[in-house]
Order: structure tokens, then sequence, then C-alpha cells
């Protein structure tokens, strides 16, 4: 066997550690869950609402109306975005949009530690997994039908 057959067989004999996945809906228009939180980090590592959202694969408008819902959510705005010009624009996360971050990767914290024991529990109670269904298309219905009438 090739080393990365080797490699592969290795990850696929690993279990998959579960992941919990917070979203803190504050009514029906409002929230803020993890993705969210991520363009929030990835701007405050670049400066940019443009770079945080290439380096997380969305456009710049998905990215900017992200961070304007987010303005828009709270009484302080999270971000601070200054205009292009020489020295071209950008983008900062206030005081407050630390904050939001902070209390967020704290409120994930707590519930991963709390929840645990509860998501070993469910883990190990999962069934072996097994491959889905592949989708039957045109051709491959059409002759189905054939065979089953």
């Amino acid at each position: 066997m090739a080393v990365s057959q080797e490699a592969d067989a290795d990850k696929t004999r690993r279990k998959a550690m579960p992941k919990l996945t917070l979203r803190i809906d504050f009514d029906a228009d409002r929230a803020i869950g993890p993705g969210k939180v991520k363009l929030l980090e990835m701007i405050d590592k670049y400066g940019s609402i443009s770079e945080a959202g290439r380096q997380m694969g969305m456009s710049y408008r998905r990215a900017w109306l992200l961070v304007d819902s987010l303005n828009r959510s709270f009484n302080v705005p999270v971000i601070a975005s200054q205009k292009g010009g020489q020295h071209g624009g950008g983008a900062a996360l206030t005081e407050f949009g630390h904050a939001v971050v902070q209390h967020y990767r704290a409120i994930e914290s707590a519930a991963e530690k709390a929840g645990g024991a509860h998501i070993e529990a469910l883990s190990a109670a999962l069934a072996r997994r097994v491959r889905p269904a592949s989708k039957i298309t045109g051709a491959k219905r059409r002759r189905l039908a054939r065979s089953v009438g």
C-alpha cells in the first residue's frame, strides 16, 4: 500500500470528533453564529472586509451584508470601516466588536464543557456510517422503471 493510501485508510479508521456548533438567535432577524464570528476574526486579522470574505470563500457583497447586519443588530457598531483613498480603505473591529467575539467564544467554550459528556454519549451510540444512496437521474431512473414495470 502506498503511503498516501495508508494515510487515507488511517483517516477512515479514526473516529471523527463531534463538534458543537452554536448559534444565538436574538429574534427573528438577528443572530450570531460561527460564520459571522469567523468573519469578524478574519476582518480583525486582515483589516479588510473584502480580504476576509476572500479568505472565507465568499463575495465582498456577502461579507459586507453580514457586517452590515451585525452593525445594525447592536446599539454599537462591531466594525468600523474607512472608505478607499490614497492608501485604500480598510475595516477594523471596534472595541465592542472584540467584546462580541470574546463573549461568543466564551459561551461556545462553556457549552462544550457543559455538554461534553452528553456529546460523547450520543457519539458512542451512533450507527456505523453507510454511504448515502446515490441520486437516481434520468437514464438510470428510466432503466429502473423499465425493469420494475
